[in-house]
């Protein structure tokens, strides 16, 4: 018996290298606090927000299966960045090298918040592309402006939720958390608004590329790849 070929979309390849650059770019970039205005912000919220427009996009028209595949391999790839980071890390600087404070400070990061991140990452996006996926089959393809928005406050609320409780309870103050919390959640939203227009005008230009546009009936929402029969 042979096996049919699949094949393989280059634009679904370059989304997924996006989604992952855009996670790696995001671990370094959160060692840094930038201020906008009065507003205090770690440098990653200027990137990460990206991973979830994207999740939007490959959910929309390939599908939930897609998207899931894009979570995964994006989890990967950040894994073994941040593992193969933290072991050059340990591992002593040279005589003469005399940077390893500043290497320590963006790759020796707490296992505590490696977990914390890890997790609410997979949570995150996980219900993104859930929300995402059934309001697209309950709206019959209509409003995706409306499922962007929607799947991308309930996606990152919930990354949120668990990160930096996870990651700084008992470090910082109870009130400071719940505040970190809620400045997140809306400053992600409204970029994901004020970006809404490009966003829907790649999703339409992707639909038009492929030929394909995804509705996710019957399928199962296991988080981990289907059994094959």
């Amino acid at each position: 018996m042979t096996k049919q070929k699949q094949r393989v979309s280059v634009l679904f390849m370059l989304f997924s290298i996006l989604f992952s650059v855009c996670l790696i770019t995001a671990n370094v970039l959160e060692t840094k606090q930038i201020s906008l205005g009065p507003i205090n912000i770690t440098g990653g919220l200027l990137v990460f927000p990206i991973s979830y427009i994207i999740n939007d996009c490959v959910c929309e028209v390939w599908g939930y299966k897609s998207a899931r595949l894009l979570i995964w391999t994006g989890f990967v790839m950040n894994f073994i960045f941040v593992l193969f980071g933290a072991i050059v890390d340990v591992i002593p600087g040279a005589p003469y090298w005399h940077n390893s404070e500043g290497f320590h400070a963006v790759f020796g990061l707490a296992p505590r918040i490696v977990v914390a991140s890890f997790i609410a990452f997979l949570a995150g996006s996980f219900i993104n592309a859930y929300v995402m996926s059934r309001m697209k089959v309950i709206s019959k393809g209509k409003n995706f402006w409306l499922r962007a928005i929607l799947s991308t406050i309930f996606g990152e609320s919930c990354d949120s939720l668990i990160f930096f409780p996870l990651a700084f309870y008992g470090v910082i103050p109870t009130i400071e958390i719940l505040w970190l919390i809620i400045s997140q959640i809306v400053l992600k939203t409204l970029y994901e608004v004020i970006i809404l227009p490009v966003t829907i005008r790649v999703v339409k230009k992707a639909k038009e590329y492929e030929g394909v546009d995804a509705y996710d009936n019957g399928i199962s929402y296991n988080i981990f790849f289907d059994r094959k029969k």
